[in-house]
């Protein structure tokens, strides 16, 4: 507005106005350039609504974007035929993918979990919520039960540990992870 204002008079604009608008500028750029880096939103790189607090059997939780999450407790694993429900982020649940369910951590996410009983770790896709019964900390996918050894005994003690966002599925229908042959991490198929 100010050069606008020089302009229309056709007389050159002063230095001291050219200063001001440069640093305005640059303010303004450094300020977009911090939103851009966090993801702009208070989130960062998950979606809002995917942190939104909600209420099962009458307890409220509450997602947050941890900077670090590592907390031991005890695991136990979910399963549905595949392509017969859908999870909290809108993908199409498959017990042969490597994924888990989680009360509060940000949504979709990758985490670490080791089984503490016999060594054994996975990395996941956390795109669920749950579970909820007193004393889990998360909800594994049959194929990741399987590979952490504790499918027979339905629960084991665990260590989760958060590795950051994961990336966002456009319909559902794509594999984001599958379970690896025994021995391997899961094979990531972004």
């Amino acid at each position: 507005m100010i050069a606008a204002v020089f302009q229309g008079t056709g007389r050159p604009m002063p230095a001291s106005v050219r200063t001001i608008l440069l640093l305005a500028s640059l303010a303004a750029a450094t300020s977009l350039g911090a939103c851009a880096s966090s993801g702009g939103a208070p989130g960062g790189p998950y979606r809002t609504a995917n942190l939104r607090p909600y209420v099962v059997n009458g307890h409220r939780y509450a997602p947050e974007a941890y900077r670090s999450y590592d907390v031991k407790g005890v695991a136990s694993w979910y399963s549905y035929p595949s392509g017969t429900r859908k999870t909290a982020t809108g993908e199409w649940y498959d017990p042969g993918q490597m994924t888990a369910a989680h009360k509060t951590l940000p949504l979709p996410c990758e985490v670490e979990v080791t089984n503490l009983e016999n060594g054994k770790k996975v990395r996941v896709r956390v795109n669920d919520r749950g579970p909820y019964a007193d004393g889990r900390i998360i909800d594994l996918s049959r194929a990741a039960a399987e590979r952490l050894g504790f499918t027979r005994a339905g629960t084991t003690r665990v260590r989760v540990k958060l590795l950051g966002p994961a990336p966002i599925a456009d319909s559902g229908e794509i594999m984001l992870a599958e379970a690896a042959p025994d021995g391997q991490d899961a094979v990531q198929l972004y």
